[in-house]
């Protein structure tokens, strides 16, 4: 009875170690699984021309413009201002009345008369002690004292012809015939408009960069044409509210679609490198202050770190740590370590 109870324990038990061996699973090699490489793209790096280039905001003015204003006050008898016509230095514009100052100038042109007989008189009366030198030297200061009235004169008469200051294109005229004017009084605008200028700001940062000679590129508004200009000369300073440069600079040419106060958008090239790398900006894992990037080097994922320079809108400048022809790649980036196996799917 006891051998019957030993021989059923025996195989009841031999059962249940055959159950547990299902459920260990077998391996073969005699080691764990490896996962497989990471699928990703890469840019492989050659250089390229880049360009760092800003757009500021400007104005174009006539090479020169004023407003007409008279010297004196007057009623305006002659009115030469045709507008939108262009004149040349010197035309006549307009004429004040006169009358006043030529009938002075004509009783100093007497007086003058009379003190220079006088002092003829008095100069032979000297030399034979007729008079004594302070009485002579009274008729002498007469004689000058008419003279520089009549030059003042003269001068009061050449103020009421108001003249083109340079040869230029009027603008609309503020006066009519017979209006009275004064110094403050605007009777047209000129402007050399044959001939224009352009003026900028930049930035503080970008002031050292500016040169004479520079050659910018700008555009207006309605326009899909390319203008260009050479810097003529900036401020001597910066502007302390604005912290910015005030350049100027010379349209080359010119194009009926630029008027004088139009807004440009101007294009400044800084500077410019043939031999510049620039990778995709989502192939940088910030860490810290270091950029890293991971190169595809025989089948491994290998992190290098990079200085990076200007950007645009979807790529990155990389300074150092980049050399022609490397491999860098650009998908997968939060899934890398260094020295991860990789397979490359696509290449840039």
């Amino acid at each position: 009875m006891r051998r019957i109870s030993s021989l059923a324990l025996v195989l009841l038990l031999t059962a249940c170690g055959n159950s547990d061996k299902k459920d260990v699973p077998v391996t073969t090699g005699g080691g764990p699984g490896k996962q497989p490489p990471l699928a990703v793209e890469a840019y492989i790096v050659n250089p390229r021309s880049l360009s760092n280039q800003i757009e500021v905001p400007g104005s174009i003015l006539a090479f020169e413009s004023t407003e007409i204003h008279p010297e004196m006050s007057g009623r305006v008898v002659q009115l030469n201002v045709k507008e939108g016509t262009v004149v040349s230095k010197g035309t006549l514009l307009a004429k004040l009345y006169d009358g006043d100052l030529q009938a002075t100038l004509n009783k100093l042109q007497v007086q003058l008369s009379i003190a220079q007989a006088n002092e003829n008189r008095s100069s032979q009366l000297l030399k034979i002690q007729g008079i004594s030198q302070q009485d002579y030297d009274m008729t002498l200061l007469s004689v000058n004292n008419i003279k520089a009235d009549i030059e003042i004169t003269k001068a009061n008469i050449s103020k009421t012809v108001i003249l083109a200051p340079f040869s230029g294109k009027l603008g609309l005229k503020n006066i009519s015939p017979g209006a009275f004017v004064t110094p403050s009084t605007i009777i047209a605008t000129i402007g050399q408009v044959n001939q224009l200028k352009l003026q900028f700001t930049v930035p503080e940062k970008y002031g050292a960069q500016i040169k004479t000679g520079q050659d910018i590129e700008f555009v207006i508004d309605g326009s899909n044409k390319t203008f260009h200009a050479n810097v003529s000369a900036t401020e001597v300073g910066i502007e302390e509210n604005t912290r910015s440069l005030s350049v100027r600079s010379v349209i080359k040419g010119s194009d009926p679609l630029l008027i004088p106060g139009a807004f440009a958008t101007v294009q400044i090239i800084l500077n410019k490198d043939n031999n510049a790398f620039m990778i995709p900006t989502g192939a940088i894992t910030p860490q810290g202050r270091k950029k890293i990037i991971y190169l595809y080097h025989g089948g491994k994922a290998l992190s290098t770190e990079i200085t990076t320079g200007v950007r645009d809108s979807s790529n990155v400048e990389v300074l150092t740590g980049l050399n022609k022809g490397d491999t860098v790649i650009t998908t997968g980036i939060l899934f890398l370590k260094p020295n991860t196996d990789v397979k490359l799917t696509k290449t840039n």
